[in-house]
């Protein structure tokens, strides 16, 4: 029994897009039973410096970040697709449970299988402190907001 998962390879800038903007909701739900089922799964993660693999553990792992990680709000912007792989770029800010805001800036590196399931995630990201009053991004992406991110 095949688990498709919309849109499916091969990518068209459309289908790209539908499935960083699909990431990007599911990520601002901050619901890491939704979020881990667009994996497949066996999937294979490197997140920062941390590995993983399979859906149960990225579930524990989303679960324990957004424990940290409080008022979570998330970017996602499509640089590049090709075939089954699209790369994305992305920013999120919040707040962690010593009161420190925070803005993560990364790339993201996405391999598909043919469901449409991801089996590969590699993620780099970098963190940087700011002050509440620098703050950009407010809970979920307005539908028709395609504004690319700035860099800093």
């Amino acid at each position: 029994m095949s688990e498709d998962r919309p849109p499916l390879p091969p990518f068209t800038e459309e289908t790209a897009w539908a499935k960083v903007l699909g990431a990007e909701a599911a990520w601002n739900s901050r619901d890491p039973g939704r979020v881990a089922m667009a994996y497949s799964q066996d999937s294979i993660w490197r997140n920062r410096d941390t590995f993983l693999r399979g859906r149960d553990e990225i579930r524990e792992f989303l679960t324990q970040k957004w424990d940290r990680e409080t008022q979570y709000a998330l970017r996602k912007d499509l640089w590049a697709f090709s075939g089954n792989r699209i790369a994305v770029r992305f920013q999120y800010e919040s707040l962690t449970t010593d009161g420190q805001w925070w803005r993560s800036y990364g790339n993201e590196n996405w391999e598909f299988d043919e469901h449409g399931l991801m089996r590969r995630r590699e993620a780099s990201i970098n963190d940087l402190a700011i002050d509440e009053s620098q703050r950009r991004i407010f809970g979920p992406r307005p539908d028709d907001d395609r504004i690319g991110i700035p860099i800093q």
